[in-house]
């Protein structure tokens, strides 16, 4: 025979409302505190970014150009997160007007170096790559390997582009040969 106090007791649970519902049975979200003071657009948008969600992140940019005015910060906001949609014509047009302001950071300078490295402008690149490295003071590694890794392309391509002839070797005398383009 089960237990007959157990099974009332279950019973009984599964019929009670429980939650956090007030009297009444009613479901509530809770409401807007009106006074307390808005996030910042900008905050919000760099926090969209590192969460990945970067088409939330141009409406939260947008908005706050909307509340403050369009400045270097939230046109680097716009072009990163332009980045991070592949969309990178819109990024670098962002991304270079960011760069016309004084106060911009380091890490602006790297995100245009990488969206021209991604265009294949690999020279250009290199120059914005060296700019950010010297007003971050060297102290990013992450602008330094970026810097590292358009100095390497661009010794690459250089190399190949002197390459692209082909060559034959031919003998002149006893040990003494000499490197010629085939014609």
């Amino acid at each position: 025979m089960p237990p007959f106090p157990l099974f009332l007791c279950i019973a009984l649970a599964a019929c009670s409302p429980g939650g956090q519902a007030p009297s009444g049975g009613r479901v509530f979200a809770p409401g807007v505190n009106q006074r307390k003071a808005a996030e910042d657009g900008i905050e919000v948008g760099h926090r969209l970014i590192r969460a990945g969600q970067h088409e939330l992140a141009i409406k939260a940019f947008n908005r706050a150009a909307l509340a403050q005015g369009m400045n270097g910060e939230i046109l680097s906001g716009l072009g990163s997160a332009n980045l991070g949609l592949g969309r990178l014509g819109q990024a670098e047009l962002l991304l270079r007007r960011a760069v016309r302001d004084e106060t911009v950071e380091p890490e602006v300078w790297n995100n245009l170096g990488v969206v021209l490295m991604e265009c294949g402008k690999t020279a250009e690149a290199q120059q914005i790559f060296r700019k950010a490295y010297a007003l971050d003071d060297g102290e990013s590694d992450a602008i330094r390997d970026n810097l590292r890794l358009a100095l390497a392309k661009n010794e690459k391509s250089a190399i190949t582009e002197d390459n692209d002839d082909e060559y034959r070797l031919v003998r002149r005398g006893a040990g003494d040969y000499l490197i010629r383009p085939t014609p």
